[in-house]
């Protein structure tokens, strides 16, 4: 009998199909596309940013009061509006809020229905952070590339700092059930480029970065050394722009829970188990000999409690 691992594996494949009714994208795939501009200043970019992450609030303010925000000029703001194609801030908000009212027009949901207490508005928040990743994935094209790649690289090399490490280790520990040679780099500095620069000698063409809030500024460097010694760079990461984005092949934009004192990832961690299933489904003869082989492995030596 195959394991629930094995199981989930076999039944579980990523399809490019775009069957059922058409989903919009979320508000936040939305302004990504909008603001995809590669001339942007680093001012621009970051309105940009300030938009993208307070777009429910950010569509209603005055040019003044989103100046202040930003903490940029009004010149600025309008400067902004033109670089991505309106005709000045009042025709951008108008754009903005279409967006932001869009994604309510289906009535309210939990959070506003009921607020609750802080806790549970935590929960809502991370539900909405769920159902925007859900409207991001409704085209899994781009999943299923970033699978094969990361798949046929051997070494594959898994990076996360800081805060981001239980992410990349989670990432790590189940890819290395699926791939042959899983590296997880949790630590930066010279021990993040030697991890880096072995890994690309010995083969390899991709790493898999995560970068949660704060971001560190060793983490945009090891990603800097990774691209230099001739690897690949796909990023999990809350960020829709900046300087991380800009470096790497390919970002996954998630929202993570920022009600609390720590941050919580249920959309991270969902991303991550996706790319996963991309991997599995990318090879899936060498995903079942692997798994059995594992679960051999497992009852000889009696890893788990037996449920």
């Amino acid at each position: 009998m195959p394991s629930p691992q094995q199981a989930r594996a076999q039944a579980s494949a990523i399809t490019s199909a775009k069957a059922g009714e058409e989903t919009e994208p979320s508000p936040t795939a939305q302004l990504r596309a909008l603001f995809d501009k590669p001339r942007l200043s680093p001012g621009q970019r970051r309105i940009a940013q300030y938009l993208i992450e307070h777009i429910a609030e950010a569509a209603f303010l005055s040019i003044t009061d989103l100046a202040d925000r930003v903490g940029v000029s009004q010149p600025s703001v309008t400067r902004f509006a033109s670089a991505v194609g309106f005709s000045g801030y009042p025709a951008l908000r108008e754009k903005l809020q279409s967006i932001t009212l869009g994604t309510r027009s289906g009535g309210a949901g939990p959070a506003e229905e009921h607020r609750g207490n802080e806790l549970q508005a935590a929960v809502d928040a991370e539900i909405e952070n769920l159902e925007n990743l859900r409207r991001d994935l409704a085209d899994t094209d781009r999943v299923i590339e970033v699978g094969r790649a990361l798949s046929a690289s051997t070494p594959l090399t898994v990076l996360g700092l800081r805060i981001s490490v239980s992410l990349a280790e989670y990432f790590a520990y189940a890819a290395r059930r699926i791939h042959p040679d899983v590296r997880l780099v949790t630590l930066g500095g010279s021990v993040a480029y030697d991890a880096l620069l072995q890994s690309r000698e010995a083969g390899g063409s991709w790493v898999l970065a995560f970068s949660m809030p704060r971001h560190a500024q060793e983490t945009l460097t090891a990603v800097r050394v990774a691209r230099s010694a001739g690897l690949k760079v796909a990023l999990i990461t809350d960020l829709a722009l900046g300087p991380l984005v800009d470096e790497v092949d390919v970002a996954f934009a998630t929202g993570t829970g920022s009600r609390l004192v720590f941050d919580s990832y249920a959309a991270p961690g969902v991303m991550c188990a996706a790319l996963l299933q991309a991997m599995t489904d990318a090879d899936p003869e060498r995903t079942q000999a692997r798994l059995e082989d594992y679960e051999q492995v497992a009852d000889e030596h009696q890893f788990f409690l037996r449920d």
